[in-house]
């Protein structure tokens, strides 16, 4: 066996011993009927030019220089068919589905294996080793790991368990669609964005709307917007009411007032209540950014109707991770969170375990407010509250610091308040 990366860049030479070029790529007939690329052809870079050199004229492919069977002028350049890949071109670097782990990963380098006469891709190297090997710091990296008592890990899955994503025009989307809603949203929306529009539309109408609004989620609000232009209102709506209703209210920001009120009207009253309350605020205020589903309990209950309670109505909310007390008026009276409960005894009334000084922010403050608020306090959520200190939602870790971090990395972030 070899990698793609060790082959590249060497010598070949004719049957003469002349010197042909140097391996610039392999080229290798793929299709849904061919678990494994079978190599095709060497591509082979010289003078300026690249010649297509027919597999069956390569004595040996493996070795340290790659002789020919054939003098150089009596090779007929092998004719590329719309099934075949250029290895280098169109697989290194592209992302491809991971179907037994279910993930996106990125390709960083190929191995190719000898079967009788044939050569074919073997498996594809997902793993840092990989990318060193590219760089050529693989031997390196592996002595140093070596001294250390280390070894590196190799990273390496078999070709016939990935679905290839579209990286040009070489390279499509063949997932099957029970195979799609088992990978992370995240993913799904890293693949979306490298998408054309048909195949984005294809994608999106394969998916359940609960999939689809946690996907939807994953990308910026402009990009939302553009993903639903085309779709039928009723499905938006539905959509709408799958997500967040921050979220929701954030993707309706973008399509105009006009569909908006449209989108708004076809929605359930419950769901489209909660984000007209939302754009009934400034887009960068506690109010604009908050999320309305969040859970409240009277200060009265025992942790263990608390627990009970809990397990009715966690699935409605943002995150669980902390539990707002409030009296008969919505006044918020206190806080604890899940290892508070946890740990208090079956008996214990909430007003004696919560915590009464309660970090809050006011529906008119800035993003920014809030933001320093969640890093000072080291918090996951803060609640929103109006000047009579009545709780109208709360705004998590991840909204409030969108403007000081980068969204790509944001979106990175673990979600351990879910």
């Amino acid at each position: 066996m070899a990698f793609l990366s060790e082959l590249t860049g060497r010598v070949v030479s004719d049957v003469n011993g002349e010197n042909v070029g140097r391996l610039e790529d392999l080229v290798a007939a793929s299709g849904s009927e061919i678990l494994h690329p079978q190599i095709k052809a060497l591509s082979v870079k010289r003078s300026g030019s690249s010649l297509l050199i027919p597999i069956a004229d390569v004595a040996v492919l493996i070795a340290p220089a790659i002789p020919l069977k054939r003098r150089v002028e009596d090779i007929v350049p092998y004719q590329p068919d719309a099934n075949d890949l250029f290895l280098a071109r169109d697989v290194l670097d592209q992302q491809i589905i991971d179907t037994n782990g279910m993930r996106v990963v990125r390709v960083n380098d190929l191995e190719v294996t000898r079967v009788n006469d044939d050569f074919y891709v073997a498996n594809v190297d997902i793993g840092g080793l990989g990318l060193l090997r590219r760089l050529g710091l693989a031997r390196t990296s592996e002595s140093v790991a070596k001294r250390l008592g280390r070894n590196l890990p190799p990273g390496v899955i078999s070709w016939d368990v990935v679905e290839q994503l579209p990286g040009n025009q070489a390279m499509r989307l063949k997932v099957p669609s029970d195979k799609i809603t088992d990978l992370h949203p995240a993913d799904l929306a890293e693949i979306i964005s490298e998408l054309s529009r048909a195949e984005s539309s294809k994608l999106l109408d394969a998916l359940d709307m609960k999939t689809l609004a946690d996907t939807l989620e994953e990308v910026e609000p402009e990009f939302q917007a553009s993903l639903v232009e085309r779709m039928d209102d009723e499905k938006v709506a539905d959509v709408l009411e799958e997500m967040a209703p921050d979220e929701a209210a954030d993707l309706l920001a973008e399509l105009g007032e006009d569909r908006s009120e449209e989108l708004l009207n076809l929605m359930e009253d419950d769901e489209a209540e909660d984000v007209r309350k939302l754009l009934a605020y400034p887009e960068e205020s506690a109010g604009g950014i908050m999320t309305t589903e969040f859970i409240a309990i009277p200060p009265d209950l025992t942790a263990e109707q608390a627990l009970a309670h809990l397990r009715q109505v966690a699935s409605e909310a943002e995150t669980i991770f902390y539990i707002y007390v409030t009296d008969q008026e919505d006044h918020l009276k206190g806080v604890f969170s899940l290892q508070d409960l946890v740990l208090a005894q079956p008996s214990a009334l909430v007003s004696k375990f919560m915590h009464h000084r309660v970090v809050s922010v006011n529906l008119t403050d800035s993003q920014d407010d809030i933001a320093q608020a969640v890093a000072k306090y080291n918090l996951l959520a803060v609640p929103v509250v109006d000047d009579e200190g009545h709780l109208h939602g709360i705004v998590t870790a991840d909204d409030a610091l969108d403007k000081i971090i980068p969204t790509a990395w944001k979106k990175r972030l673990p979600r351990i308040y879910h």
